[in-house]
């Protein structure tokens, strides 16, 4: 009978802890580990498969139409903001498609989404990273500081889309990178500081590298840098950059500067005009330089978009027509327990007019959502049968938010 020794190796099976059997050869446990480290190598670089993944042509491309309607399933309403967003992604797409022996460059079209919270900047970001090619990934601006202080360095944001393209640089640098709550970096006060303020301007001036395009020095784990730590150098020049914020208070800012243009004969006639419940349509850089963005950054954020505050009509759509809207979670939640649960519609209609007072967008929905489930997702699986149906009615939906309310007031 042949001794069975290792194919790769030559090791006997006396040898080696494991030998595998094939139909015409051995493999010991060794060469099999060191098999799948060079497979997973492979497939991680550029030419390997998972790179092709990041391969198209512009007959591939979603068009901004297409990338709007993938939008629609999940978020309802804000279709100025869908499209801005729809044409810079096509756009960023296009740039990667660009030639270098044209005299015409593209330059990036860095994007700012302005809008009260819970109208669903985040999520349209979120959204758009589904449908995406390219490496996306979404930054706090809030754990930013200056250099030398407490916080993260601005530097952190590319450490995060390197990890997400798995270490691949290249493929980053094709990347798009959402900056949430960009608003908390704005300077204290319109004037320039003279002093150090540690999260705000110094933030802003960090920025400014990135977004207009230049060779950083990434540390390939985040956190902070020091001297002895060995750098990413990543080009920022192809890397779109969509900012998020909602401003809060801008709207004194815009009210005060169309009140300047208001004079003359034609003055009442333009003050009918003006949408006072929503001043955040009347956006304009001038807006964001007085509420504390710095000239130079609001100069790398050349599309200028907004988004409407929510409606009681649009937050009942919210509740209910989204794929994952909260209503299909908690029934699948439910189902999932062989419980079938429905929501009366009086009770939906309930829980908007709650949504509308806590004045929150749809996240005054889900604190809602939350609060009223609670007591039966914690009974339901023990004390309810499988094939029971449960109906959510207002009365029940309104005895379970009262006494949470009571409750909180009591403790408080």
């Amino acid at each position: 009978m042949a001794k069975k020794v290792c194919s790769f190796c030559g090791r006997s099976e006396k040898e080696v802890p494991l030998l595998i059997t094939g139909l015409t050869g051995f493999i010991c446990n060794d060469c099999a580990e060191a098999a799948y480290q060079i497979v997973e190598e492979n497939l991680k670089s550029p030419a390997g498969a998972k790179g092709k993944d990041f391969d198209f042509s512009m007959e591939e491309l979603p068009k901004p139409s297409e990338i709007k309607e993938f939008m629609d399933r999940y978020v309802i309403g804000q279709d100025d903001a869908k499209r801005y967003l729809a044409v810079s992604v096509y756009n960023h797409y296009k740039r990667l498609q660009q030639g270098g022996d044209d005299d015409v460059e593209i330059e990036k079209s860095n994007i700012l989404m302005v809008g009260p919270t819970g109208t669903g900047k985040t999520l349209l970001a979120r959204t758009v990273a589904r449908l995406l090619k390219v490496p996306f990934t979404i930054v706090d601006a809030t754990v930013l500081t200056e250099a030398g202080y407490v916080g993260e360095d601005v530097e952190s944001i590319l450490s995060r889309l390197v990890q997400v393209a798995d270490g691949d640089v290249a493929m980053a640098e094709r990347g798009i990178v959402f900056i949430d709550e960009i608003d908390k970096i704005a300077r204290k006060m319109d004037n320039p500081s003279i002093t150090r303020d540690v999260s705000g301007e110094g933030v802003q001036q960090g920025l400014l590298k990135l977004l207009e395009g230049s060779i950083v020095n990434v540390p390939p784990k985040g956190g902070r840098k020091h001297p002895d730590q060995d750098y990413l150098h990543v080009d920022t020049h192809n890397i779109l950059f969509i900012c998020g914020g909602a401003f809060d208070g801008i709207e004194k800012k815009i009210a005060q500067r169309l009140n300047t243009h208001v004079v003359g004969f034609n003055s009442v006639q333009h003050t009918r005009q003006i949408d006072k419940q929503n001043l955040m349509k009347y956006i304009q850089p001038q807006d964001l330089k007085s509420f504390g963005l710095i000239p130079e950054i609001i100069g790398r954020l050349p599309v200028l978009t907004y988004l409407n505050p929510l409606d009681r009509e649009a937050l009942r759509r919210i509740l209910v027509e989204p794929k994952n809207s909260l209503l299909k979670q908690q029934v699948k939640l439910f189902a999932m327990d062989g419980i079938t649960l429905e929501f009366a519609p009086e009770t939906l209609d309930y829980i908007v007019d709650k949504a509308m007072e806590f004045k929150l967008g749809a996240r005054g929905l889900r604190s809602i959502m939350e609060t009223l489930m609670i007591k039966l997702q914690y009974e339901a699986p023990t004390t309810r049968k499988r094939g029971e149906k449960i109906v959510i009615t207002k009365e029940y939906a309104r005895e379970q938010l009262e006494s949470s309310f009571l409750q909180e007031a009591a403790e408080a």
